[in-house]
C-alpha cells in the first residue's frame, strides 16, 4: 500500500478532537528542514526504545 493512502486512511479514522492537533504537528514538519526531521525521528526512536531505561535513570 502506498504511505500517502496509508497515512490517509489512518486520518479518517481519527476523531475530530485530534485533528486539529495533528494539523499543527504537520504544518510544524512542513516547515521543518529533512535534516531537522531526521534529528527529530531519532531523537522519538531514541525516547520510544529507551524508555524503561530514561525512567530508571529518571528515578
Amino acid at each position: 500500500m502506498e504511505l500517502k493512502q496509508e497515512i490517509v486512511q489512518i486520518v479518517n479514522k481519527l476523531p475530530n478532537e485530534v485533528l486539529g492537533e495533528l494539523l499543527q504537528y504537520l504544518r510544524q514538519v512542513e516547515k521543518t528542514t529533512p535534516e531537522k526531521m531526521r534529528l527529530s525521528l531519532n531523537l522519538n526512536t531514541i525516547l520510544t526504545e529507551d524508555r524503561k531505561l530514561l525512567e530508571k535513570l529518571a528515578k
